[in-house]
C-alpha cells in the first residue's frame, strides 16, 4: 500500500498524466498502468475527484462501480489494483482529465502541505483493510440516485486517498469520519421517508 516518495508531487501528476496521453482518449486500464507502485491510492483519487463536483450527473455514475472495485480489493489485501476488460475498456477524454487536474490542483496542494507522515498504521496492513470496507460503503452511497449524492462520499474517498499516498493516518480518520457521517444521513433519511410513507398509506 505504500512506497517511496515518487519525483512528482500528487498534485503535478495529475498534469503528467494528461501530457503522456497520446490520444483524445484514455482508457482505465491505461490510467491504471501509468500509476505503478502508487497504482491504489493515485487511482482511487482519480476516480473520486469527478465525484466531488456538486450536481454532475452521469460521471461518478460511470466511476463508482469502479471505485468499489478497486476499495474491495483493498479490503482483501491485495497488493496492486487489478480491473476486468469491461472496466479497463471505459474511457475518458484527455480534455476532461486535463479539466480536472487543473480543478483539483489548487485542494491537493493545500492537502500536501498540511500533510505528513503519522499514524502510518492505518495505512498499513492490516489495519487498512478496514479502511477498504468504509471506501466500498462510500463508493456504493455514490450510486443512490439523489441529487448531489455524489459530493460528499466523492470528498470523503479523496481525503483517504490523500492519507495512503501520503502515509497520514490523521487524513484516513478525516476522510473516514467524513464518510462515515455521510452514510449515517443516508440511512437516517431512508428510515425517515419510509417512516413518513407508512403512515400517509396506513401502514
Amino acid at each position: 500500500m505504500t512506497s517511496a516518495p515518487e519525483e512528482f508531487a500528487i498534485s503535478q501528476r495529475l498534469h503528467q498524466l494528461v501530457e503522456e496521453a497520446e490520444g483524445p482518449s484514455v482508457s482505465l486500464g491505461w490510467v491504471m498502468s501509468q500509476l505503478h507502485e502508487r497504482a491504489f491510492g493515485l487511482f482511487l483519487l482519480i476516480l473520486a475527484l469527478p465525484c466531488c463536483i456538486p450536481f454532475l450527473y452521469g460521471v461518478p455514475q460511470i466511476v463508482a462501480l469502479p471505485l468499489m472495485f478497486v476499495s474491495a480489493q483493498i479490503l482483501f489485501g491485495r497488493q496492486t489494483p487489478w480491473l476486468p476488460d469491461s472496466l479497463r475498456a471505459r474511457e475518458v477524454q484527455t480534455e476532461s482529465l486535463s479539466q480536472l487536474a487543473s480543478r483539483a490542483e489548487g485542494w491537493l496542494r493545500r492537502i500536501e502541505a498540511l500533510s505528513r507522515p503519522r499514524l502510518a498504521a492505518l495505512t498499513r496492513a492490516p489495519v487498512d483493510r478496514v479502511v477498504g470496507l468504509a471506501l466500498v460503503l462510500f463508493s456504493a452511497s455514490i450510486l443512490v440516485p439523489l441529487p448531489s449524492t455524489n459530493t460528499v462520499p466523492g470528498i470523503a474517498v479523496v481525503v483517504v486517498a490523500m492519507g495512503l499516498l501520503q502515509r497520514d493516518g490523521l487524513l484516513v480518520i478525516l476522510g473516514a469520519l467524513i464518510g462515515t457521517a455521510w452514510i449515517g444521513t443516508l440511512i437516517f433519511a431512508g428510515a425517515t421517508l419510509i417512516s413518513l410513507l407508512r403512515s400517509w398509506v396506513g401502514l
